[in-house]
């Protein structure tokens, strides 16, 4: 019985809850707080379910927000459109400043229930898997809240009041049934601050990083360029199977052909990746007791940051774990689907294993930050999906990989780069520091009051900027 949750509960307790819940994790979760309380249906002021409508690629419509669009506390930029929706229909789903966007379903029960706030004003609608809150501003702030919702209090009341069947689900009317502390409104101005000021920190690093991609699309004549949207291609049997071995007709594409000759005709030169760089492929064979930092390609955050990672000592590890990183390594992914997960090993992840999935370089021509913004740039993305075969699972193979041309980046434009990309990591980490720094001081509240909360929260804020 040693590490079991056991919790006794009256048969007439049962029954007095109107969904009449039986599974014991609902009584265990169940953890009372010295705190004042409010039922989540007293703290809303509207409640609405996104549209289901078919969503598309093409650009057509209005874009719409899901899930995996989720920046932290924060909403991303939608990669998705709906054009079945009208424009009353647009109106009434728009997100602006302040709502909080919930998971209401999915397959994976510890994404349901995140939340994210919406910043500013958008001309986006959102999918229906997620459901819209505005909170009463008197009882609860968006910040306060989200910071709730993300905190490991919040989490337990998501889990208690969350209904799984084939998946998990937490509707609005479940949210009406969870509690949410009543905070005071000095304390919930400064949880405010802190996340305001977290969303400014993260908004300043995209600019850093998007000025990183100019740079880098402007050295290799990228900025208005335009590849062949023609789809027929005619080769000879021997220009195309008896030199590459390819039959495939998405490989012979003419886009293709016009980023190779770009790359061949960039005024520094270009090498094949197998002189350019240097490929880290042997296997690390962990040892059986030591705890190891394993990254997985769902830790690669969208801007080349490893924002996650997994602990386990070596031999709960799984087998594709047997690539060993270090500061300054460059991981891609070299799976179809997923290419665009690449990242810079920072030192926090020195010594950390890898999936086999990734590839490992770093590179004496090129740095580290250059190499991410490239192998994220349209261009390289193209030359890697080009690259891919199999049927099962699609990826790109070492030989492939290896013969991949890289430009030679002038020594100049590289340190630009690489000044910008580091200001912007710095500022993203900061930004997740502020967000932490929120999160645990709505769990100090709880447990130890706000004014032992807003000490921890002076502390650890000027410790940011010392």
């Amino acid at each position: 019985m040693e590490g079991l949750e056991i919790k006794e509960v009256y048969e007439s307790e049962v029954l007095l809850q109107k969904d009449l819940r039986l599974e014991a994790d609902y009584w265990v979760q169940h953890e009372k707080v010295n705190y004042k309380t409010l039922k989540g249906g007293e703290i809303i002021s509207f409640v609405q379910y996104g549209t289901s409508d078919e969503l598309n690629e093409i650009n057509e419509g209005y874009p719409i927000l899901r899930l995996n669009e989720f920046d932290s506390f924060f909403i991303g930029i939608p990669s998705k459109f709906c054009n079945k929706l009208s424009k009353e229909e647009f109106e009434l789903l728009k997100l602006l400043k302040d709502d909080v966007l919930i998971c209401r379903t999915n397959g994976n029960p510890n994404l349901v229930g995140k939340s994210a706030i919406v910043p500013e004003n958008t001309i986006f609608a959102y999918a229906s898997y997620l459901f819209k809150i505005r909170p009463k501003k008197e009882l609860i702030s968006s910040q306060t809240l989200v910071s709730f919702l993300n905190s490991k209090y919040g989490r337990k009341e998501i889990d208690k009041y969350s209904m799984t069947s084939n998946q998990t689900n937490f509707s609005p009317a479940k949210f009406r049934e969870i509690d949410i502390p009543l905070f005071g409104e000095s304390f919930q101005n400064q949880v405010d601050s802190l996340i305001d000021n977290a969303y400014i920190s993260l908004k300043k690093s995209k600019v850093l990083y998007s000025q990183a991609e100019t740079l880098l699309l402007e050295a290799v004549g990228l900025q208005n360029f335009e590849p062949s949207k023609e789809k027929v291609n005619v080769k000879s049997f021997k220009d195309s199977f008896l030199n590459t071995g390819r039959l495939d007709a998405e490989y012979y594409q003419l886009k293709y052909e016009d980023y190779l000759k770009l790359i061949q005709g960039y005024k520094n030169g270009f090498e094949p990746l197998n002189t350019a760089c240097i490929l880290k492929d042997v296997n690390f064979n962990p040892d059986e007791i030591t705890e190891y930092k394993y990254i997985e390609l769902a830790d690669i955050g969208k801007s080349g940051d490893i924002n996650n990672c997994t602990y386990a000592i070596g031999n709960e590890l799984p087998s594709r774990a047997r690539r060993k990183v270090n500061t300054e390594d460059v991981i891609i992914s070299s799976i179809e689907g997923s290419l665009e997960s690449c990242a810079i090993v920072t030192t926090e992840y020195d010594g950390a294993l890898c999936s086999t999935g990734f590839y490992v370089i770093n590179s004496q021509k090129i740095n580290s930050e250059t190499l991410l913004i490239l192998f994220k740039l349209e261009l390289m993305q193209n030359i890697l999906k080009q690259s891919c075969s199999g049927t099962i699972l699609t990826a790109i193979n070492k030989n492939e990989f290896l013969n991949i041309p890289i430009p030679l980046i002038n020594t100049a434009v590289q340190q630009q780069i690489s000044a910008l990309v580091e200001e912007s990591f710095r500022l993203k980490k900061e930004s997740e520091n502020l967000l932490e720094l929120a999160k645990r001081a709505v769990e100090m509240a709880i447990e130890e009051g706000e004014e032992r909360a807003l000490i921890f929260i002076n502390v650890k804020h000027r410790k940011f900027y010392d």
